[in-house]
């Protein structure tokens, strides 16, 4: 990590504000975090405010720092919008991207991707990097494109894909995790879906598959997730249990029940083999990372 310059676009979201956190604290390594967010600081980095859509923004900011290497966390997350809000998914998740690609291509640097899951169908999973992707909503397929618009720029590039992000943040939307508590210690019955199957990733456990990409300077494609596979009602219970929540809130349901705009991937989840060989990576427990949650948030 010695003398690295990384910029991490999308530094408000969820992801970004942990790999700031990380990176920034970091000696010899000078950190730009950079997102559309304009009220957003950062302790020990440098913040600059930039949008992904517009081409002439991405090119000054990346060849104005001129990075070794740029994590893109940026991303149009929302699946059901994305339905409707089809021009924006796009320009967000693939042509935001392209221009972060073209542009890294052009200074040498390497740039690090974040994909999902949902580049599948769900029909078959847990999902290796060798098999085909089939997305069945609009979100899925920007996030395939947008790694076409990686591997097909030039750039030395590394794509990661993920699913069901869960960890600590100081500020920003709600997790997984958070909601499930905070709506049950609200008193706030929730209705949670049992057919839909995931590894859910613990943020840190993400971030350091980042680091470990960079440190090792590897490049391709990596599934990084959670240690176990679960449907979410099993997840919820989990939580229930480490937090000491109230189970009678939770209602299981099927997907077809919420009459989601956007189809979903039921038997989805990622198979960590390729980057626990090629990285190390080694993802926590999922109590263990859920106990983490609840002491560092005194919940």
């Amino acid at each position: 990590m010695n003398n690295k310059k990384i910029l991490i676009i999308g530094a408000s979201g969820m992801l970004g504000q942990r790999c700031a956190k990380l990176f920034s604290s970091m000696e010899n390594v000078k950190t730009l975090c950079a997102s559309i967010d304009e009220t957003i600081r950062f302790e020990n980095a440098e913040y600059m405010t930039v949008d992904v859509t517009d081409e002439i923004q991405i090119q000054n900011i990346i060849m104005n720092f001129l990075p070794d290497v740029i994590i893109n966390a940026s991303a149009y997350t929302n699946v059901d919008k994305s339905e409707t809000e089809r021009d924006l998914s796009w320009k967000i998740n693939v042509s935001g991207v392209k221009y972060m690609a073209e542009t890294a291509k052009k200074i040498g640097a390497h740039i690090i991707h974040i994909s999902s899951d949902y580049v599948f169908d769900g029909k078959n999973g847990p999902y290796s990097e060798s098999e085909v992707p089939n997305p069945i909503n609009y979100y899925g397929l920007t996030k395939l494109e947008g790694e076409n618009a990686v591997t097909n720029s030039g750039a030395d590039y590394t794509v990661i894909r993920t699913n069901v992000l869960y960890g600590i943040i100081p500020s920003g939307r709600l997790d997984f995790v958070r909601w499930v508590v905070d709506s049950i210690r609200s008193s706030k019955p929730i209705k949670i879906v049992c057919d839909q199957i995931n590894n859910p990733t613990f943020i840190d456990d993400l971030v350091s598959a980042i680091a470990l990409v960079i440190e090792k300077k590897k490049f391709g494609l990596y599934n990084v997730g959670g240690k176990e596979f679960l449907d979410r009602y099993e997840f919820t219970m989990r939580i229930a249990d480490v937090f000491n929540l109230d189970k009678s809130f939770v209602t299981k349901i099927v997907t077809e029940e919420l009459n989601q705009p956007a189809p979903r991937p039921l038997k989805s989840g990622l198979l960590n083999d390729k980057a626990q060989l090629e990285l190390g990576y080694a993802p926590i427990d999922l109590d263990e990372s859920l106990i983490r949650m609840k002491n560092e948030l005194n919940l």
